[in-house]
């Protein structure tokens, strides 16, 4: 499992301000249980649902911002789980874009790639790998958007959510896997030892231009999602 454990240089729990965050919360004190429960807590609620400059920023920067997407938060989530001796990995997919509407709107929605590079973390426990997508959404953001969502090949999508049954959506650790955008999956693209690996390959923002114009919008975008966030978004 060492391999699962290791630092890198998005996965950067030795940074400064993930090793302080690890011990103000003293989760080295934890059982494993606990452990992941409280850190998947933290990252899912404290770490607002928005969008960073990119996809492949280091663990501390997704923590300075205080917002991430699907795969910057499955970042600093497995920096805060090997932080504490967690093995993690990550498994990466595409996505239908059509699941990111009413968070994305506009030409920023429009020139988004048809199958977004997307990732979550999973985390070896009692014996199995468990898949932690759910790390994605706030409760206050999921809680403005869930009776929005809109009926889609059997399930229901938007909003940055793509969920098979979304009057049972159920986003707490328990144990087991936890999914919030799985029910739009288009490719499953395997499992990567580190995040870094997968971003070499896979990447929503590869090229001058795109990061470029992501750095310019992506305000705009997180005023949109704050907006939803606090009921103010017709």
């Amino acid at each position: 499992m060492e391999e699962f454990l290791q630092a890198t240089a998005l996965v950067d729990y030795t940074h400064p301000s993930i090793r302080q965050l690890i011990m103000e919360k003293g989760w080295n004190e934890l059982t494993e249980y606990e452990k992941i429960r409280q850190i998947y807590d933290y990252v899912r609620n404290q770490i607002k649902f928005g969008y960073n400059r990119g996809d492949d920023i280091p663990a501390s920067e997704v923590l300075a911002d205080g917002y991430g997407q699907c795969n910057t938060k499955s970042i600093l989530l497995m920096a805060l789980l090997r932080g504490v001796k967690i093995p993690c990995r990550i498994h990466g997919f595409y996505i239908d874009k059509k699941m990111q509407k009413g968070a994305l709107t506009g030409v920023i929605y429009t020139f988004a790639p048809a199958n977004i590079v997307h990732a979550w973390t999973e985390v070896w426990f009692e014996g199995k790998w468990v898949a932690l997508e759910g790390v994605i959404i706030d409760d206050p953001y999921l809680n403005q958007v869930q009776d929005r969502l809109c009926s889609y090949n059997g399930g229901y999508i938007g909003y940055g959510i793509a969920i098979k049954d979304k009057a049972g959506i159920n986003l707490c650790w328990r144990g087991e896997s936890t999914y919030i955008q799985s029910f739009s999956i288009t490719e499953d693209l395997g499992y990567f030892d580190h995040p870094d690996e997968f971003f070499a390959k896979y990447n929503n923002v590869k090229g001058a231009v795109k990061k470029m114009l992501l750095n310019l919008l992506r305000k705009r975008i997180n005023r949109q999602t704050d907006a939803i966030r606090k009921g103010s978004m017709k």
